[in-house]
């Protein structure tokens, strides 16, 4: 049979007021360091002895005095409150001193077209901020998977989480040069028919999606695909591969509009991609390893994406 281990029920402030009275040697030094009464000292040594149901301190007319076992528990209460307090003042500095390791997770194609230059220049400006970065179409539990940040497209409908705007997203339509070589780009958005269509999944069979130039004015349109993949990052690398006009958010394609890999077609035409946001655990405040971090990412998607390819005037 395993031995019950018996934990500590005291208070902590009765114990700092015991180590306090050893360190300084007399109950009025220790209560004038505590910035108490001496009567509130002595009560605090016997609430702690009848809490450890053991005597501490030896009482003499002028004096008090450790015994052997308030001796050896002053060593180690000593060691513990030094612990404690450390562990303390590091809780209190994350909330203001950015270090530490951080959880990221993100969708699966925005983390790998996206994510790889804002991390590597939250690096260079925070060198003592290590990070994991999770890539999955999930949506995982923070908490259970010890997430601090999530960074995810979509409406704001999960509980329990603080949710931060970080942009608002459109979803156009491009193309590789290569493909437009073969296929002449359409002008005119029914010319989409007479084209190989690569869109997401959502978007199967015959759909009906509405489509925004960004100034006020709408149409309604079916597209069928000629290939449908389940995210986005696929439908960029088929595009890419001159497979078709595919349909991708403006995040996602950046990149390869900006290296002259893809071409805008029927600009501004594109519909709502939702938002992008970055959901953290609700009801406490930020460590400030997270808090740079999402502001690092507000100020390089605002930089990138201000405004979008192809969209500063509208056909």
């Amino acid at each position: 049979m395993v031995a019950k281990t018996e934990t500590f029920s005291g208070s902590l402030d009765d114990l700092r007021a015991f180590c306090a009275v050893v360190d300084l040697g007399t109950v009025t030094a220790a209560a004038a360091s505590l910035r108490e009464t001496k009567g509130s000292v002595s009560r605090r040594l016997t609430r702690l002895e009848t809490a450890l149901g053991a005597t501490l301190m030896a009482r003499h007319p002028r004096a008090v005095s450790p015994t052997a076992e308030g001796l050896a528990f002053y060593v180690k209460a000593r060691d513990s409150l030094g612990l404690l307090d450390t562990a303390a003042e590091a809780a209190r500095d994350a909330r203001t001193v950015p270090a530490g390791h951080l959880r990221i997770t993100t969708a699966v194609d925005f983390g790998i077209e996206v994510m790889p230059e804002i991390i590597a220049s939250f690096r260079a400006a925070y060198p003592q901020i290590t990070i994991d970065l999770l890539h999955s179409d999930a949506r995982l539990d923070l908490a259970a998977n010890r997430i601090d940040l999530a960074l995810r497209f979509g409406r704001a409908e999960e509980t329990g989480y603080h949710a931060a705007l970080i942009l608002k997203t459109r979803i156009g339509f491009y193309a590789a040069p290569a493909y437009l070589a073969r296929r002449p780009a359409p002008k005119r958005l029914v010319e989409l028919a007479g084209h190989d269509l690569i869109l997401s999944q959502e978007r199967s069979g015959s759909a009906g999606i509405v489509l925004g130039n960004g100034q006020g004015r709408t149409q309604q349109i079916s597209l069928a695909p000629a290939i449908r993949v389940s995210d986005f990052a696929t439908a960029l690398r088929l595009t890419l591969a001159g497979a078709g006009i595919g349909q991708i958010p403006s995040t996602v394609a950046a990149r390869s509009i900006e290296a002259g890999a893809l071409v805008r077609v029927l600009a501004p035409w594109a519909r709502e991609g939702g938002a992008l946001r970055a959901l953290s655990l609700a009801g406490r405040e930020l460590p400030a390893r997270v808090r740079v971090f999402r502001e690092h990412v507000q100020a390089e998607m605002a930089k990138r994406f201000a405004i979008e390819p192809d969209e500063s005037s509208a056909a």
